[in-house]
């Protein structure tokens, strides 16, 4: 089975790797010429993630590029503790979540990739409709223009690739390029009322004990740290706004006005080395097309989660799609192809709604009025940690099964 992979971050990465086990003959374009795409900041991986990477051979080599966290603990904007508890896993749960820079997690799946035999191919796009496609869906289904208005030569390359596959999985992100040609009427991401920035500060004792992820919910969002082994303390903003800035610009003296009633945050912006760019947060409506008998969505191209499970669900995603062309009668022939990517489309789609309801109230959460903030404030010490383990038993007690080594 010759398969092609759109887009090259942890959601195809990984699927090169899942596609690879099964013996598909891969090549996966990505559209940026970074190695590791500049896409993100640090993410953490919880249990149900970190059992994908053992499925997947690449554990081990995640570990090593990043630190394991044992707690979560939620404070008030005023320093009040409202809740502690084991971070991205169940209490009684040997393995400890896993937080990393985004680009080494991605430069580890592909590197595991390419041991593998899998073709990468940055720096080329797959052109949507009316950037050198003749109309949606030729460039999944037939041959493209491969000229014209931002097609040329790799435009080109890229279509004939895509066009000449047995199986083409869209994992081209958020604005993916490929659901919008499996389906010209497919939903398009909305601003969800929140735009973030991270960063990486040094020097600040009163971040708290290494192992902890922190979040402290303040007047006009959310802001997490975490400290790092080396000394330097991680840390994320989430800024609450219900109409989407046309521009950002968010330094240290910017968000010191925002966070500037919370003491640890304050005190973490004061000695901040390093700001990422920002980016505004999006949700995605149910996307009602998500595979057609040949093309596939997975990642974020089919269901963006947020609730920091994003990586992870792509991930789970890899492996399914993977168990489920090696097991479906006549898969992984191009004959088989069809009731593999259904059976794959049942099995993710109950998942991935459930965990994009809680990830909608966990926005909700961080754009909180005052009134609710107080609310939250009185009633979160007293409910938190039973109703987070009740909440997250089903997320973490995942096992995406084996694949072929």
């Amino acid at each position: 089975m010759k398969a092609v992979v759109i887009g090259g971050g942890v959601a195809g990465a990984a699927s090169a790797i899942a596609l690879r086990r099964i013996g598909a003959e891969v090549t996966v374009y990505e559209a940026y010429p970074d190695p590791a795409g500049p896409v993100g900041a640090f993410l953490s991986l919880a249990v149900n993630g970190l059992r994908a990477l053992e499925s997947l051979g690449c554990l081990e080599a995640v570990r090593a590029a990043g630190f394991e966290v044992d707690r979560q603990r939620m404070w008030s904007g005023r320093g009040r503790l409202l809740g502690d508890v084991p971070r991205g896993r169940r209490a009684d749960d040997p393995l400890r979540s896993v937080t990393l820079m985004r680009a080494d997690l991605v430069a580890a799946l592909r590197a595991e990739a390419v041991r593998l035999g899998a073709r990468i191919v940055v720096g080329e796009r797959l052109p949507g409709p009316g950037e050198g496609l003749r109309g949606p869906g030729e460039g999944l289904h037939g041959p493209g223009a491969g000229e014209g208005p931002g097609g040329g030569a790799e435009a080109g390359a890229v279509v004939g690739a895509v066009a000449g596959a047995d199986l083409v999985v869209g994992a081209d992100g958020l604005r993916s390029t490929v659901r919008r040609m499996l389906d010209p009427d497919a939903p398009s991401p909305a601003y969800a009322g929140l735009y973030g920035v991270a960063g990486i500060a040094r020097g600040v004792p009163e971040a708290g004990p290494g192992r902890t992820f922190n979040m402290t919910f303040g007047r006009r969002g959310a802001f997490a740290h975490l400290p790092a082994p080396d000394g330097t303390v991680w840390w994320s903003a989430q800024i609450a706004d219900p109409v989407a800035p046309a521009e950002i610009k968010l330094g240290a003296e910017e968000l010191a006005e925002v966070f500037g009633s919370e003491a640890v945050p304050r005190r973490i912006l004061g000695a901040t080395e390093r700001i990422d760019a920002a980016t505004l947060f999006h949700v995605l409506p149910p996307v009602p097309r998500r595979q057609d008998g040949r093309c596939v969505l997975v990642g974020d191209a089919a269901h963006p989660v947020g609730a920091g499970q994003g990586a992870s669900m792509a991930l789970e995603d890899a492996i399914a799609l993977a168990r489920a062309l090696h097991s479906a009668p006549g898969a992984p022939a191009a004959s088989g192809l069809p009731a593999a990517l259904a059976a794959f489309e049942r099995e993710r789609a109950g998942r991935a709604g459930k965990l994009a309801r809680a990830a909608a109230a966990n926005r909700d959460a961080k754009t909180a009025g005052p009134l609710a903030s107080l609310v939250r404030e009185a009633v979160m010490p007293l409910v938190f940690t039973r109703m987070y383990t009740r909440s997250t038993d089903w997320l973490y007690d995942y096992r995406p099964g084996a694949l072929p080594q």
